[in-house]
C-alpha cells in the first residue's frame, strides 16, 4: 500500500525508479541511463546535484529565491493569506513594524470567527478591523461564511509556478501547482515589509503513485494513509513532498487537493504535485486559464528518499483520538475492536492526564462493530465539491435515523455551495437528515458542532488532537473525533451510525460535472490590492489590543521551569487551545491566560510571577535602587556565597524569565499564539529536545525566545520552580556559539548544565537579541 525508500532514488522520464542511488554511485546510474536509452536527454554525464535541480520543487524554489546562495533560501512569495484568528495581529505586528502598503496580494478571510459571539467577544469587531485594513494597506477582503481560506485561495489565487505564504499550518495548494507554505504571522510580517523568507533548501521526497483508488476510497484515505507511513520516524519532516508518477493521471483535482492539504499533518515543509490536463481543465472552469502550466520532474530527476504508493491497495481507514498518525484500516479496526479501541484508551488517558474525565471509547461497541454519535464533512479538506457530490449520492433515498447519530455538512465555499444546489446534492441530503452549514473551519477546531460528553465524531476534516473538537476538560467533559473520509462517513450514516466503510456498500462514484460560478465572490468580496487607502482609518473594537513593550534580551539569563512536559509530542493545541480561545486572539494578555491550559494549569500563575519578580528589577535598575533585590537573588543564587557588590552586578545585568521544557513542542497548527503567549508571559526561552516543526521554532524565534535544545538524558535535570542560570547569553547570541554553558538553582545547589543553540541564522541570532521581530524591525 505504502512503501518507503530510504536511500536516495533517480526517476527517468517520470516512471522508471532507481533505487539505492547513492550506494550505485554515478558511474553505475549514467550506465542505466544507456542501457534505458536516456543519456542522450544530456550533453554530458548525469551528476546527482544536476539531477537534483530537476525536480519541480527546486525549480518553483529557484525562480523565488532571492540569495545566491542556492543552500541557504531567501524566498518572495507571490501572495499572502491568512484568517480572521491571525490577521488583526499580522497587521499590528507588521503597522509596528514601518507597514506602508501591502506590496503582494494578501487575502484576509473570515472563516474562522465566522459565529462572531465564541468565548464572549465580539468578532465582528475583528471583521471590520480587517476590512478596513484591506481598505487601507490594499487587500483582499472575503467576508464570514463565503469561503474557507484554502479553498477561496485555490479558486481564486493559485497558479502553477507560484508561491504562497499563509498564517494557517493548512496552507497546500501543490496539486495546483503551487508550493504553499504555512507559518506563523511573523513570517507574514517579514513579506509585508519586503523581507524574505529564509530557510535551508529543503530536502525533496519523492511521492509516487502508481494505480487508481477503488470505489468507495476517497482523498482522505490515501492521505492518512500516508501520514501513518512517514510520521513516526519524521520521514517527510521540513522536506517537501513531489507527488509523481502515473497514479496522478487518475486522480480528479479535487481528490488530489483532498490528499494535498493533510501533508501538513506529516510535518513536511510544503508539496508540489506534476500538474496535467486535469489541472488545465480546472484552472479553465475557474476563468483562469492563464495560470495555468504543465509542470513535471525533469527526464532525470534526483530525490533525496521516496514514498511509492499503490492506490489499487489502498482501503478505507481512520485515524482514531488522538492524532492524523494514529490510523487503521476500518475493516481492520471492526474486526479487533476491543483490542485496539483498549489500547487507543490507555494511551488516550495517559495523553489527556486528566482525573477528571472519564475516555472511553470500547463502551461504544455495539455487538463488536464501532457505533459513533456524530459525522461531519467540513472545511478545506472534507467540504470540497467531489465530497459532498459522493455523500449526496450515498445517502439519497436513504435516512440517517432520529437516534443519536447526527451528520452535518459545510460546503467550502459558496460558489461550491451553489453548485451544490443546481445539481441536487444539497436536497439529497437535506433529505435523508443532513443538516447543511455554511463555510467555516469551525469543527475543524473546536468552535462549531461541539460533541456531548464521551461522545465519539468521525469527521472528514484536518486534526483530530485532544479536546480540539471543543470538549472542556476542565468542566469534566470529554468528547473525541476520529477522521475519515467523506463516503464512509456517510456509508456510516446511512446505518445509523454503525462504522461502516464505503466498500462495503452499493454505491457507484461516477463523475460529475462542475461550473464555478463566481457571482457571490463578484458581489461581497473586496478587491482592493494595488489601490491602498492611506487616509482611511483602521477600526477597533475593544476585545483588540496591541503586543505590550518587550525587553531586548540581557547580558545574562535567569530563567526560571514554569513548565515540565515529558510527552513524546507536544501539539500547539495544547500549547495555546483552540476553539475556545478564538474569540481572544486579538487581545494578547486576555489569550495569554489560556496558555498551557489543558495540559499544565498551574503555568500562568508560575510565568507571571517570575515575570512580576524582572518588572520589579527593571524598575529598581532604573531609579538606581537595586539593594531592594538582593535578598531574593542571593536566596536563589545561594550556592554560590555571592558578595553584595557581585549581586549588585547580577541585578543589573540578569534579566529574569520564564521557560517550558517540551520533549518535542510545536506538532499542529501555524498560529504564532503558541508562541507569543510565552512571551506575553515574560517567556524567554523553550527547551526541547527537538521541534516538531520548523513553524513554531519560528513562533519561539520570532517573538524573541531563544530555541533551546538539550541532550535527553540531561533532562532529569530539569524540575518546576528550579531556575537556569545562562551567564554571558547575549555574548553567545553574538558569537554564534552554539554550546551554551549554563546552571540549573534549586535547593540541591547548582549543577552544571550544557544548552545547545543550532542553526540559527544571521537575521534569528538579531531577532533574539532585540527581544522580537518587532523590535528588530523599529531598529532597522
Amino acid at each position: 500500500m505504502v512503501e518507503l525508500v530510504e536511500n536516495g532514488v533517480y526517476l527517468l522520464r517520470g516512471k522508471l525508479i532507481i533505487e539505492d542511488a547513492d550506494q550505485l554511485g554515478v558511474d553505475k546510474v549514467n550506465d542505466m541511463l544507456r542501457r534505458e536509452d536516456l543519456q542522450p536527454i544530456a550533453e554530458a554525464e548525469i551528476t546527482k546535484e544536476v539531477a537534483r535541480n530537476n525536480t519541480i520543487t527546486s525549480r518553483i524554489m529557484e525562480a523565488h529565491n532571492t540569495s545566491k546562495d542556492k543552500r541557504n533560501l531567501k524566498l518572495k512569495f507571490d501572495a499572502l493569506a491568512s484568517h480572521d484568528i491571525t490577521f488583526v495581529g499580522i497587521i499590528q505586528t507588521a503597522i509596528a513594524s514601518g507597514l506602508n502598503e501591502f506590496p503582494v496580494p494578501y487575502v484576509l478571510t473570515n472563516c474562522h470567527n465566522s459565529l462572531c459571539a465564541v468565548g464572549g467577544t465580539i468578532n465582528e469587531d475583528d471583521h471590520a478591523f480587517g476590512l478596513s485594513a484591506a481598505k487601507k494597506y490594499g487587500g483582499i477582503y472575503v467576508p464570514a461564511h463565503l469561503a474557507v481560506i484554502h479553498q477561496y485561495m485555490r479558486e481564486t489565487m493559485a497558479g502553477c509556478g507560484k508561491m504562497i505564504l499563509g498564517s494557517d499550518s493548512h496552507t497546500r495548494y501543490g496539486a495546483l501547482g503551487t508550493m504553499a507554505i504555512g507559518e506563523g504571522g511573523p513570517e507574514l510580517v517579514k513579506q509585508l515589509l519586503n523581507h524574505t523568507y529564509n530557510a535551508p533548501r529543503p530536502e525533496v521526497v519523492g511521492i509516487y503513485l502508481e494505480g487508481q483508488p477503488v470505489n468507495g476510497v476517497g482523498p482522505q484515505d490515501v492521505a492518512l494513509a500516508i501520514i501513518r507511513a512517514v510520521f513516526k520516524d519524521g520521514f517527510v519532516k521540513n522536506k517537501v513532498m513531489e507527488f509523481v508518477g502515473p497514479g496522478v493521471n487518475n486522480l480528479s483535482v479535487d481528490f488530489r487537493n483532498g490528499i494535498d492539504v493533510m501533508t501538513t499533518e506529516t510535518t513536511c515543509l510544503s508539496s508540489i504535485w506534476q500538474t496535467d490536463e486535469k489541472v488545465a481543465e480546472y484552472f479553465a472552469i475557474h476563468r483562469r486559464g492563464k495560470d495555468y502550466s504543465k509542470l513535471e520532474p525533469g527526464a532525470v530527476c534526483y530525490y533525496d528518499s521516496m514514498v511509492k504508493v499503490d492506490l489499487n491497495r489502498i482501503v478505507p481507514m481512520i485515524a482514531l483520538p488522538f492524532h492524523p498518525r494514529n490510523v487503521y484500516s476500518i475493516s481492520e479496526l471492526n474486526r479487533n475492536a476491543v483490542d485496539i479501541l483498549r489500547e487507543v484508551e490507555i494511551e488516550g488517558k495517559r495523553q489527556l492526564e486528566n482525573p477528571n474525565v472519564n475516555f472511553n471509547l470500547t463502551d461504544k461497541l455495539v455487538n463488536g462493530r464501532l457505533m459513533v454519535d456524530q459525522g461531519i464533512v467540513v472545511g478545506c479538506s472534507g467540504g470540497t465539491f467531489e465530497n459532498l457530490t459522493a455523500v449526496a449520492k450515498i445517502v439519497d433515498g436513504k435516512s440517517i435515523g432520529n437516534g443519536d447519530f447526527s451528520l452535518s455538512a459545510y460546503p467550502a465555499s459558496q460558489p461550491v455551495f451553489a453548485e451544490l444546489m443546481r445539481n441536487g446534492s444539497i436536497e439529497k441530503m437535506i433529505s435523508a437528515g443532513t443538516i447543511i452549514k455554511t463555510s467555516f473551519c469551525g469543527p475543524c477546531f473546536g468552535a462549531g458542532d461541539t460533541p456531548a460528553n464521551n461522545a465519539l465524531s468521525i469527521r472528514h476534516a484536518t486534526r483530530n488532537f485532544p479536546n480540539r473538537e471543543g470538549s472542556k476538560p476542565g468542566n469534566g467533559q470529554i468528547a473525541s473525533v476520529a477522521l475519515m473520509d467523506a463516503r464512509s462517513i456517510a456509508a456510516t450514516a446511512i446505518h445509523g451510525g454503525l462504522l461502516t466503510p464505503a466498500t462495503e456498500i452499493d454505491y457507484e462514484e461516477t463523475p460529475v460535472s462542475y461550473k464555478f460560478d463566481k457571482q457571490s465572490y463578484d458581489n461581497r468580496v473586496y478587491q482592493g490590492f494595488g489601490e491602498a487607502k492611506a487616509e482611511d482609518k483602521l477600526k477597533y473594537g475593544p476585545g483588540i489590543a496591541n503586543w505590550p513593550e518587550i525587553r531586548p534580551l540581557p547580558e545574562n539569563l535567569l530563567i526560571k521551569l514554569a513548565s515540565v512536559i515529558h510527552d513524546p509530542v507536544t501539539t500547539t493545541d495544547e500549547l495555546i487551545p483552540s476553539g475556545e480561545t478564538s474569540s481572544y486572539r486579538s487581545n494578547p494578555f486576555k489569550l495569554a491566560e489560556f496558555t498551557l491550559s489543558r495540559k499544565d494549569p498551574e503555568y500562568v500563575g508560575r510565568a507571571k510571577a517570575v515575570q512580576q519578580l524582572e518588572i520589579e528589577r527593571q524598575k529598581r535598575v532604573k531609579n538606581g535602587e537595586l539593594h531592594g533585590l538582593i535578598d531574593t537573588f542571593r536566596a536563589i543564587f545561594s550556592g554560590d556565597q555571592l558578595n553584595a557588590e557581585e549581586l549588585l552586578e547580577l541585578i543589573k545585568n540578569t534579566g529574569l524569565g520564564s521557560v517550558i521544557y517540551a520533549a518535542k513542542p510545536g506538532d499542529g497548527s501555524a498560529r504564532e499564539q503558541a508562541a507569543s503567549c510565552q512571551k506575553v508571559l515574560g517567556g524567554d526561552a523553550n527547551i526541547a529536545i527537538e521541534y516538531a516543526t520548523k513553524r513554531y521554532r519560528s513562533n519561539v524565534i520570532n517573538w524573541g525566545m531563544i530555541p533551546f535544545t538539550m541532550n535527553r538524558e540531561e533532562v532529569n535535570k530539569l524540575k518546576v520552580d528550579d531556575y537556569i542560570f545562562i551567564p554571558n547569553i547575549r555574548l553567545s547570541i553574538v558569537n554564534g556559539t552554539d554550546r551554551i554553558k549554563a546552571y540549573v538553582l534549586n535547593e540541591q545547589g547548582k549543577t552544571d548544565l550544557e544548552l545547545k543553540l543550532e542553526n540559527l541564522s544571521k537575521d534569528d541570532r538579531d531577532i533574539i537579541l532585540a527581544g522580537c521581530l518587532i523590535n528588530y524591525y523599529a531598529e532597522n
